[in-house]
């Protein structure tokens, strides 16, 4: 916009005043407009004509809670109604298109030689720009200071400038404790060669994201988090610091590393799956001399190893969530074992089991069965129920706390450790020693394995209740 000259009365001050990037306009004693510079014009929005447009037809007014404001009643008659200066005047300015903005007016009274009244000056401060970073620096803070993620800043030096209760909370210090403290004092000793490589690239300007490593706490203890690092930089554009946003990932760890051992298991379990239904055909073919015996025997082998699978499985009750399962240790074996036993009653059994019997409830359940499913699988791939005369001899003891199963082959080829030891083997171990709080040992012994399973009776049964013993 294309502004008026200044009243030659100022003289030399007019270039400075128009260069002025605050608006600064001059009324006359009626109010009208006699100057002002470009920064009023472009707050206004209009080019009042010097001299004829009274500051009225300029913009309307309104005070800060939005009351139309007269202006007879305005700031700047007031100044030259009294002839005294004003600070600190906050108003609502309407220019001619309808937009509204938050203005401060400073008003100072011009007087002739002779002490009369010749004009006003008055300069206006846009607060909507101020206000508008105001509010987006306090809505910041407050989503820095309500994350949940440690964020904090740092200088080129790597010292701590700024501290969230995030950061407190995932680190343990508080802001006092570590502001003005190098960022060190989260690192391990073992990883302080990071900080340096970390800072090199943030003078370079560069932006580090979802950056995996290991930080300790004020107790000392370690914890894995995420790091996300940006640059900071002034109102030159400098680069000045890094802020820094730290997501503990400790959970996630856990969650990947349980979903890989379930994919491994699962991996392993399908495979099996292909093995067992080879067993079980080759375990029917010794026995049937036609087509169709076959068949029934695979049919009835397989069903039997469904129910088996079915009791790895916890129930779930109609609207009512899961229910913990109860059998007898006795029955569990039986129904594990029942898909490779080529006997069709106890005394052509493979299988012999003997000792004193146990309820088993809940998980507990599931655990054995997996066990015992392996231990069969095994055999029937490897161990005794390979060979058409191998059996095997379960023995069911009590030794204090513990119920102890022995699981012993005979009959079978000749089996080597290196061949029988696999991820099944140390699922196995994982599964007695963490959920069943018990141990698990094997030997190979010239007539076949023998395993040793000890468990804790109130892992399997809180009630302590035996069932006596095998007929």
């Amino acid at each position: 916009m294309q502004v008026p000259d200044f009243p030659s009365a100022v003289g030399s001050s007019d270039a400075v005043l128009r260069a002025l990037p605050i608006a600064i306009y001059m009324l006359d004693p009626n109010g009208k407009v006699i100057f002002f510079n470009e920064a009023a014009a472009e707050l206004w929005g209009c080019l009042p004509e010097d001299g004829k447009d009274p500051f009225s037809s300029v913009c309307s007014l309104y005070q800060p809670d939005g009351t139309r404001l007269p202006y007879s009643a305005s700031p700047m008659m007031r100044s030259l109604r009294d002839s005294r200066p004003l600070r600190d005047v906050e108003l609502v300015a309407e220019r001619r298109d309808g937009t509204r903005i938050q203005v401060m007016a400073f008003l100072t009274p011009l007087f002739d030689a002779g002490g009369k009244l010749s004009a006003t000056v008055n300069l206006l401060v846009n607060l909507s720009e101020r206000q508008q970073t105001e509010m987006t620096t306090q809505r910041l803070a407050a989503i820095i200071e309500s994350s949940d993620d440690a964020i904090l800043a740092k200088d080129l030096n790597g010292i701590i400038m700024s501290w969230n209760d995030g950061a407190q909370r995932l680190f343990g210090y508080t802001a006092e404790e570590v502001i003005g403290k190098p960022v060190t004092i989260l690192i391990p000793a073992e990883r302080h060669d990071e900080e340096p490589l970390i800072l090199s690239r943030i003078r370079c300007g560069d932006r580090i994201d979802h950056y995996d490593t290991i930080r300790r706490r004020k107790d000392g203890s370690l914890v894995e988090i995420s790091l996300s690092i940006s640059p900071i930089r002034n109102s030159k554009g400098e680069i000045v610091g890094a802020s820094k946003i730290a997501r503990n990932i400790t959970e996630r760890r856990r969650a990947e590393e349980q979903q890989s051992l379930l994919l491994r298991e699962m991996d392993h379990r399908i495979k099996n799956l292909f093995a067992l239904a080879s067993s079980v055909v080759t375990l029917s073919a010794r026995t049937a001399t036609k087509t169709d015996e076959l068949a029934a025997a695979v049919r009835a082998r397989l069903s039997a190893l469904g129910r088996a699978h079915a009791l790895t499985l916890t129930k779930i009750a109609d609207g009512h969530g899961s229910t913990e399962q109860a059998t007898t240790m006795h029955a569990l074996i039986r129904t594990i074992v029942s898909p490779f036993d080529s006997g069709t009653d106890a005394e052509t059994s493979r299988v012999k089991i003997s000792g004193p019997d146990i309820s088993v409830f809940g998980g507990s359940v599931t655990n054995l069965a997996m066990l015992l499913h392996e231990f069969a699988t095994n055999a029937a791939k490897y161990g005794a129920l390979s060979a058409p005369e191998g059996t095997v001899t379960i023995e069911c003891r009590e030794e204090g706390d513990q119920f102890v199963l022995l699981w012993i082959e005979n009959g079978g080829p000749a089996i080597t450790q290196s061949r029988m030891e696999g991820f099944g083997t140390l699922l196995a171990q994982a599964t007695v020693k963490s959920q069943l709080r018990g141990e698990i040992t094997r030997l190979w012994m010239p007539h076949g394995l023998t395993i040793k399973l000890s468990v804790a009776k109130d892992r399997l049964n809180p009630q302590g209740n035996l069932q006596g013993s095998a007929a």
